[in-house]
């Protein structure tokens, strides 16, 4: 684990019985997503291996005192966690429970966290093709790559301040899509000039007005 882990009794799992597992989990840069083409994404998605975090099923540990901020920063007793590899081996043992709560899992423990808006943030945007055979990629500001398509859907919903666009993870999580990478997206569609602000993606259409 982590020096600064093991200098803070404080911090979620850093002496619990849950420290092995999350010590022996390597983390690994993340790719730069424009170096790479939507092949090598393809191929890099079907490598990825995550925790069986939805067969742990520990008794409930309490509370992480952990915060994702609706601008995907993580925060723990109110202070920032500075350090990217940190919170890319938290978001690897993140889990939304059945009643929409979010906890953060191993084998053996399981603690609460609270998640502001949406638990990733699409930060860049990879588009290959054109029309029904346009592919898109986005890499998560955890580093994860996701790629757009009938089992990772683009919803767009309307709130208050305007649209809100977000992009399916996995488990039931979504990430929100950023601003910028929203507005790339829209330009893309109208770019295309289609009957409806949109892009295929993998062979899945999705609208991006917000209209039902």
């Amino acid at each position: 684990m982590a020096p600064e882990l093991r200098s803070r009794p404080d911090f979620p799992f850093a002496f619990g019985r849950g420290s092995p597992y999350l010590g022996s989990m390597p983390m690994e840069p993340p790719p730069d997503l424009a170096s790479l083409s939507l092949t090598d994404i393809a191929r890099l998605l079907a490598e990825k291996r995550l925790p069986p975090v939805d067969k742990w099923n520990p008794e409930h540990c309490g509370d992480s005192e952990m915060r994702i901020a609706r601008d995907g920063t993580w925060f723990h007793q109110g202070s920032p966690i500075g350090r990217e590899a940190m919170v890319r081996l938290f978001s690897t043992i993140l889990r939304r429970e059945p009643d929409g709560s979010y906890v953060l899992v191993t084998p053996v423990e399981k603690l609460s966290i609270e998640v502001e808006d949406a638990p990733f943030v699409a930060v860049e945007l990879k588009s290959e093709g054109v029309g029904k055979d346009r592919a898109l990629a986005f890499r998560l500001n955890t580093g994860d790559l996701v790629a757009a398509g009938p089992d990772n859907a683009l919803t767009v919903r309307e709130g208050e301040n305007g649209p809100h666009p977000y992009l399916y993870v996995r488990g039931g999580m979504e990430a929100l899509v950023a601003r910028s990478v929203y507005y790339e997206l829209v330009n893309l569609a109208l770019d295309e000039g289609g009957e409806r602000v949109g892009l295929w993606s993998n062979g899945a259409f999705f609208p991006l007005d917000g209209a039902a």
